[in-house]
Formats: structure tokens, sequence, C-alpha cells
């Protein structure tokens, strides 16, 4: 009698248990482990020409925290994308390493990340620590994709210095919010909501030409590859929108 009630509980402890395990293992194997580096440029921030094409504010954003990708480039589907990462070493190394955002291309020694040297350095402990990751050059680190959060701002366009108005319409978009990526972009018109798709020219640069008349809204797909939606801003682009000049969507979005 007493084998026949102890053998479920033995059962539902014993599944709990292995239940605990997993979800212990896939917290554990939510980092990726790789190899990181750093620009040697002696300002400590990113560079003004990355192949996302942001910029001097690709080099900026996020305080200076930003990162060349290899493979998490995705042809600049990966542009804007925030990560966590932590190099390995105990001795110089923080547990809890630094948020980056990813605004160039590059690899270097079969790494996944190339960082500004303010972030690689912001890895470490200490500032001696710093100094002593940074004589290394190439490291151990592991990294994980986390939400991007720009508390203070909105969404923001960036009409592109090569636009040519009314003709051709080239922008990128800053201060992508979430864990998403933006996979495809809508040029509509705001007052007879007719829209067209948009190409992704290189990088995070969205382009068309013949673009409608009137204020426009840009609207932004929003996807991780199992949820998508559509993001529709507050604010409009005005009918007679400059190159160089920025217009703020009005929105925060938190996918």
């Amino acid at each position: 009698m007493a084998s026949s009630l102890w053998s479920p509980l033995s059962l539902l402890a014993t599944l709990l248990l292995m239940q605990t395990l997993a979800q212990a293992q896939t917290s554990s194997d939510s980092f990726i482990h790789s190899r990181a580096a750093y620009y040697p440029n002696s300002d400590e921030k990113g560079t003004d020409s990355g192949a996302c094409g942001f910029g001097s504010f690709g080099a900026t954003i996020n305080g200076g925290d930003v990162s060349a990708a290899s493979d998490l480039y995705r042809n600049g589907v990966g542009c804007g994308a925030c990560y966590q990462v932590r190099c390995t070493n105990a001795a110089f190394c923080s547990d809890k390493g630094v948020n980056v955002v990813i605004t160039d291309q590059g690899s270097s020694d079969r790494t996944d990340f190339i960082l500004s040297r303010r972030a690689f350095g912001r890895m470490a402990q200490t500032t001696d620590a710093a100094a002593s990751l940074l004589n290394l050059g190439v490291v151990d680190i592991e990294y994980r994709r986390v939400s991007c959060s720009y508390p203070s701002k909105n969404i923001t366009f960036k009409i592109d210095e090569n636009s040519n108005y009314p003709h051709y319409l080239a922008f990128v978009i800053w201060y992508q919010q979430g864990n998403k990526d933006i996979t495809a972009v809508q040029l509509c018109e705001a007052q007879n909501l007719g829209c067209k798709l948009l190409d992704r020219s290189y990088g995070a640069v969205w382009t068309t030409t013949s673009p409608p008349s009137g204020p426009l809204s840009i609207r932004m797909l929003f996807s991780d590859g199992d949820d998508e939606s559509w993001v529709v801003p507050t604010n409009s682009v005005p009918g007679d929108w400059k190159a160089g000049e920025t217009y703020d969507s009005g929105v925060q979005v938190n996918v």
C-alpha cells in the first residue's frame, strides 16, 4: 500500500526536479560563447562611418558603448540591436559586462564583436583590470540579445544627406527600442493612407524613389521570427522634408 502511494509522489518529485534543472540549464544557455576585440581608435567610441549608415550618431549612441558585428550584422537587419557582452576571465571581468548597440559590420580573429574601446574596458571589474583587457586585445566572451531602452528618446527618423526632395528619399531609424528587429518599413500618405514598402538600401538605410507627396507616416514592422507587429508613429514627417533633418516619431516601443 505504501509503495502504491509513494511511487506517484516520487515520480512527480522527479519530474519537478527535471523541470527545474531544465529551466536552469536554459537560463545558463541563454548566453552564447564567442570572442571580442575592440576598435583601436583613440577617442574610445565607435566609428562615424559604420556599415549601418548611422553616421556620427553610430559612434555616440548609448554613450559610445557600441560594436561592430560579423554574423549578427545579418545584412543590416542586426543594425540597432542590443546585446549584453561580458568577458569570461574571472581575474579581470565583471559579471554584468556591458550592453552595446550594433552600429557597424566587422570581424577580427574569429570574433563576433568588435567593441568600441570604451565598451571593451567597461567589461572589466576595475580601471586596472580594464587596462589589462585592452592589453590582451582579443578576449573570450559570452553574449545574449537584450532589449534596447532609451527612456528619454522617441524613435527618430534621420533623413540621409543624399536624399533629393521630392524625387528620392533615404533615411535611417534612430533609437530602435525593444528586442525585435525592424524587418520592413512602409511609407504612407498620412492623409490618404496609401502605402508603399521601402527597400533596405544597406545597413539601416531605407530608400524609395518618387516618394508620396504631403505629410508622410513611416510605419515599422518589428519582428522576432515568432511574433511581429506594425508600429505606427504618432507624428508625421512633414511634406516638405529636408535632407539632413531629424523627425521625432512621437512613439516609444517595448516589443
